[in-house]
């Protein structure tokens, strides 16, 4: 299971037969602060919850990420953190630059293995115009990559449906 699936596993737990996360706890043999911080990631984005979930980052990145409360920053950090490839502590450091009101600049370390191409402030634009939303492109390592578009009511997906139609 990835954290996502455990997390809300917990969060099953404890809305069907009223559990509280210490009561989680013992039975699923983790320690309460275990069951707590899975919890925190279903405050998450959804577009990064997917992100955990197909392993473009990880547990450790959601958890520093959640301490954003903004949900347009948090998808602006996941983006970077995507990107750049950037590690948990970048992460941390990225949060706390934000907090901190400083320009965001994490110490970056050449990586491997990164993208064999980038998408562009430009490319990432002309999506979030052309669909009237805020589309998140991310490419792994190995050149592949997701486009989400995300929608907010059923008339809202009729709508992006028209536009990929044309």
């Amino acid at each position: 299971l990835d954290p996502i699936e455990i997390a809300l596993s917990y969060q099953r737990l404890m809305d069907e037969i009223q559990l509280t996360q210490e009561q989680v706890s013992d039975r699923v043999g983790k320690k309460r602060s275990t069951v707590a911080n899975y919890m925190r990631l279903l405050k998450l984005d959804p577009i990064i919850q997917t992100g955990i979930r197909d392993g473009f980052i990880s547990m450790g990145h959601g958890r520093a990420i959640i301490n954003v409360d903004n949900h347009d920053i948090q998808t602006d950090i996941y983006q970077k953190i995507v990107s750049e490839n950037l590690s948990v502590r970048e992460t941390e450091a990225l949060v706390k630059a934000y907090h901190e009101g400083t320009p965001e600049k994490p110490t970056t370390v050449a990586k491997t293995g990164t993208a064999s191409f980038e998408v562009g402030t430009e490319e990432k634009k002309t999506f979030n115009d052309y669909f009237g939303t805020k589309v998140d492109v991310k490419v792994a390592g190995n050149g592949k990559g997701k486009i989400t578009i995300p929608f907010h009511s059923e008339e809202d997906f009729n709508r992006i449906i028209k536009l990929i139609k044309g």
